[in-house]
Formats: structure tokens, C-alpha cells, sequence
């Protein structure tokens, strides 16, 4: 089970990994430099996009006649989602408490 990155002193947690599933890290003084920018459009997404599996799982586990298959893949896409949710509450956390 890989744990959640810990932001570097003095970065921003990115909400996207390496190919190597790594964490990326940005150095800028800058909340609207065009990569914080991007790195905001995403954190938006992955919160959009969560919001919606979670609707389509509530869905499946409400059906009695959903098979293993769609219960199989409503959970993997949860899962997939509370991951980016998480990433992107560590990084916002870390810019929260260094802000104060």
C-alpha cells in the first residue's frame, strides 16, 4: 500500500505523478503562474470527476441486480477517485497551513 506523499517545504504538491507514480512538486512564489494554474484546473477535475463515481457507485450498490462485474468496476473507479480526492486535500493542506 503506497502512503500519501508528503509535500516538500517550500513546494506544491501537484495532483498528477511521475510515470513511475512518483510525486511532482512545483517551486513558485506564483498562485498564478500558468503551471499553478493547470495544477488548479486538475484539482478541480479530479474533485468533478469524483463527485460523479461516487453518484454511479451510490447507483450500483443500490441495485440488487448489479452483477460482480459492475460492483467490481463501480469500486476500482472509487478507488482510482479517493486517491486523486486525497492528493489533492494534502496539497491543499500543506498551502493552507503555510499560508498562515
Amino acid at each position: 500500500m503506497r502512503e500519501l506523499p508528503t509535500p516538500l517545504p517550500g513546494m506544491r504538491l501537484l495532483p498528477w505523478t511521475t510515470p513511475e507514480g512518483n510525486p511532482c512538486h512545483l517551486s513558485t512564489d506564483n498562485p498564478h503562474s500558468r503551471l499553478s494554474l493547470l495544477a488548479d484546473d486538475i484539482e478541480d477535475a479530479h474533485l468533478t470527476n469524483s463527485q460523479d463515481v461516487l453518484a454511479g457507485a451510490k447507483e450500483v450498490l443500490a441495485d440488487d441486480r448489479a452483477g460482480e462485474r459492475a460492483v467490481r468496476f463501480a469500486l476500482g473507479r472509487a478507488t482510482e477517485c479517493l486517491a486523486d480526492v486525497l492528493l489533492v486535500a494534502v496539497s491543499r493542506g500543506a498551502r493552507i497551513s503555510s499560508d498562515g
